[in-house]
């Protein structure tokens, strides 16, 4: 795969990363149901056998299970991927989760995630969410600190508004921005993206196939099926009246996909990445087999009638 440049740094990525917050497992808040850690191994190293070369994870993700898992992944190679990680995100004894963005509470998440991952340094540090607001200078002046001391190599942000990011930018670069982006969210598409194209931050989309939705392997029946702690099944997307007009798009998807050879998922995927402010888009995979079906994406280029023919379907459901 073709690498671009991310942001203002010197890190070249792949158009697909590996996304690990399912294999966080169960326990947890937004947990996607038990995970066998065996499968999450796997399902890394075929990512990057394929050419992925980076993933994207968070100490939260499953209360500081994914960076471990992670670390087992990528434990021994010479030539490891990118490992990028975030902040902002606490939990306490009996596993509540909280948000704090105080400059003491995110060196001590920095150390933990350093021992969790086994690495001198984080690739990309990103502050997850946001949250105090009114804390967000305090938290970017210690990220900015933690790039000078060597703990992380770049800084992003995750879920900030184009107000937020200005704040931030008055104290230090922005190397990239994390937002949700994809064919049923596409609330940053009128100020956030053409904001970060234009101060160069690059933007690594999360949830492109809407959490696997979009994936053509959902269906009504299998959403029965989920685990009682899978999120997925108290989202709204995922209940009606939004479930069947989403259903109604995978239809949709898989007969553009049909013309290209390709599967529902890469075609929402690639519609991610036709957005010329996305650099790269994170694509999660809980077993073997499952990122093979998303990896044509990175070199699916869908046509203007195409394009049109998915704006109908919206301008269609919306009337």
């Amino acid at each position: 795969m073709k690498t671009k440049p991310l942001g203002n740094s010197d890190l070249f990525i792949t158009p697909i990363g590996f996304g690990a917050w399912a294999i966080g497992g169960s326990g947890w808040e937004f947990a996607w149901g038990g995970q066998d850690d065996s499968d999450s191994i796997a399902a890394i190293h075929e990512a990057l056998e394929a050419g992925v070369n980076w993933i994207d994870t968070a100490a939260v993700y499953g209360l500081g299970h994914s960076e471990e898992v992670v670390a087992r992944a990528l434990a021994g190679m010479s030539h490891p991927p990118y490992v990028f990680t975030k902040c902002s995100m606490t939990w306490d004894e009996q596993r509540q989760i909280g948000h704090s963005l105080k400059g003491a509470s995110i060196r001590r998440e920095c150390e933990a995630s350093l021992r969790r991952l086994g690495v001198d340094a984080i690739d990309l540090y990103q502050i997850h969410w946001p949250n105090p607001d009114e804390d967000i200078e305090e938290g970017w002046a210690t990220m900015a600190k933690l790039k000078e001391e060597g703990k992380v190599r770049h800084i992003g942000v995750s879920n900030f508004n184009v107000c937020q990011m200005q704040r931030a930018l008055a104290i230090a670069p922005i190397t990239s921005l994390q937002p949700r982006y994809s064919l049923i969210h596409r609330e940053v598409e009128d100020e956030i993206l053409p904001y970060a194209a234009w101060q160069e931050i690059g933007v690594i989309a999360y949830s492109p196939m809407a959490s696997g939705l979009l994936t053509g392997a959902m269906t009504k029946g299998r959403l029965e099926q989920l685990p009682a702690d899978d999120w997925r099944r108290n989202h709204p997307d995922f209940k009606e009246p939004l479930l069947s007009r989403n259903l109604r798009l995978v239809r949709l998807l898989k007969a553009i996909g049909t013309h290209h050879g390709r599967t529902p998922a890469e075609v929402a995927v690639a519609w991610v990445l036709h957005n010329r402010a996305v650099t790269g888009a994170i694509v999660g995979a809980r077993k073997p087999g499952q990122i093979k079906g998303v990896l044509g994406a990175a070199g699916l280029r869908l046509n203007l009638t195409e394009v049109a023919e998915i704006e109908g379907f919206f301008a269609k459901a919306a009337a």
